[in-house]
């Protein structure tokens, strides 16, 4: 059944599942409408037939003096006068006697209905003291209504001496219900026509949007990112998907365009190192390798080259593997503890400022040790290299909501607003003095960033030229 469904596209399959509730929902209300209408008919006819049948058998009774006590006794005379009284056209009346023996019937002439056998089942019920005795029969193919009608001296007695069987023909009523029904066919198949028209206009209208953005998709494959999905009906669940959908191809385009930035400048990286390395060999192969003292100067200086070619292959190594937090190797740590224990490890990169540790509140943090330890380090390192000596830096941490909160603070000349939004950027270096003539590769606070966003906190630097820089990061508690 899935597969051919599957062979039919989403607008032929949303066409047919509307049909088929519309011919239900429009076929259900009309059977119970025709019902209802049925229903109706036949109690209105039951009760017309009883009320106009009341005065008549209370006259006879009175006229008979039935009502009397001791003469309660049918006889064939005053039968047939009720049952004559009570038999028309379209209807005949038997009179029953207590045994359900018919012993007089109203029929005159051959135009008149023929009175139907007593259905004894019925009878029994009626005999008993039951008023609302009815039921429907067929007769020659026609549907055809009987009531059966106690007959008491007075309206309360529990004394029956017979049963009145009035027998009706339905044919008006069902002449009455095939217009009914003729006319709901016709308002079913108009409704049901409307129905698919409208609903395949709107289908088609829904889809028309979906289409389009099939072929935005289509073209942002082919690395177009400027498409957008004009979507009119923003408010829809279609045009929540083309929000989400813009939203998506925006990010992706600043993704493309930050990947293709970082691998112009990770081969412009690479190459400086390189194109020296291809440079001293030349020079070697030409036969500087005769000089001791020449060789050796380039030897050194292309094991220089070779170490930087190592160390920016392990930080864009430890980007992509950052990139994955299952990487990550966490554990429970007491911060105070940890904190003491990074600045001794600290004397000997800190030797020429004052590292000052303000301790802030005894706290258990569940991190990756040794890449707090990584972060600290090099943010560390950024404040020495960028602060004048003999300098004070200082560390400290403060309890936020759910968060605990690390400063870096520096003495350093500051960071100009145009620099601050790169300076996460793999290989930014700025262009102001500080940066501009920076050796290292450029990918430090980049990996810092990778590291803490993989912990799920985020980093953010506040500094203005000549007021010194603060570093502040936030690590989930």
């Amino acid at each position: 059944m899935t597969d051919f469904l599957n062979r039919f596209s989403l607008k032929t399959k949303l066409i047919l599942l509307y049909s088929v509730l519309l011919i239900l929902s429009v076929g259900v209300g009309n059977y119970y409408s025709y019902w209802d209408t049925w229903q109706l008919l036949i109690e209105n006819k039951t009760s017309n037939i009883k009320a106009r049948s009341k005065p008549i058998i209370e006259q006879w009774l009175t006229k008979n003096e039935l009502t009397k006590p001791g003469k309660n006794k049918l006889s064939e005379k005053n039968a047939l006068e009720i049952a004559r009284d009570l038999t028309s056209r379209d209807a005949v009346s038997v009179v029953l006697n207590k045994k359900g023996i018919a012993i007089a019937n109203g029929k005159r002439l051959p135009a008149e209905m023929a009175p139907l056998p007593t259905n004894h089942n019925y009878f029994n019920k009626a005999v008993s003291g039951n008023n609302e005795i009815s039921y429907l029969s067929y007769t020659n193919g026609k549907r055809i209504l009987t009531i059966l009608i106690p007959l008491r001296p007075q309206p309360d007695s529990p004394k029956i001496f017979g049963v009145i069987q009035i027998s009706t023909s339905l044919s008006d009523i069902n002449k009455l219900l095939f217009q009914h029904g003729t006319k709901q066919f016709f308002i079913a198949i108009v409704t049901f026509i409307i129905g698919i028209l409208s609903g395949y206009w709107l289908i088609g209208l829904s889809l028309r949007e979906l289409q389009k953005l099939s072929a935005t998709c289509h073209e942002i494959s082919k690395g177009d990112f400027t498409q957008k999905t004009d979507v009119k009906n923003r408010k829809g669940e279609i045009g929540q998907l083309a929000n989400s959908f813009n939203l998506m191809t925006d990010k992706l385009k600043t993704l493309f365009q930050s990947q293709k930035k970082f691998a112009t400048n990770a081969a412009h990286e690479l190459l400086t190192p390189l194109t020296g390395l291809h440079g001293t060999l030349e020079v070697l192969l030409r036969g500087a390798q005769d000089d001791r003292e020449t060789a050796n100067r380039l030897s050194k200086g292309m094991l220089k080259e070779v170490n930087h070619l190592i160390r920016l292959c392990e930080q864009l190594l430890g980007l992509s593997r950052l990139e994955n937090s299952a990487n990550l190797h966490k554990k429970q740590i007491a911060l105070n503890e940890f904190m003491i224990s990074f600045q001794r490890k600290t004397k000997f990169i800190a030797h020429t400022h004052f590292l000052i540790l303000k301790k802030g509140p005894y706290i258990k943090l569940t991190v990756d040790p040794d890449m707090l330890e990584q972060i600290l380090f090099n943010l560390l390192s950024n404040a020495i290299r960028y602060s004048p000596p003999v300098s004070d830096i200082i560390i400290e941490w403060k309890l936020i909501p759910d968060f605990v909160e690390f400063h870096v603070i520096d003495k350093g000349d500051g960071i100009s607003g145009e620099i601050l939004p790169h300076l996460f950027e793999p290989f930014y270096r700025g262009n102001n003095r500080n940066y501009s003539n920076d050796k290292s590769t450029g990918l430090g606070l980049a990996l810092t960033k990778t590291m803490i966003e993989a912990h799920g906190g985020n980093i953010r630097i506040d500094s203005k030229s000549g007021q010194g820089t603060t570093v502040i990061f936030i690590f989930p508690l």
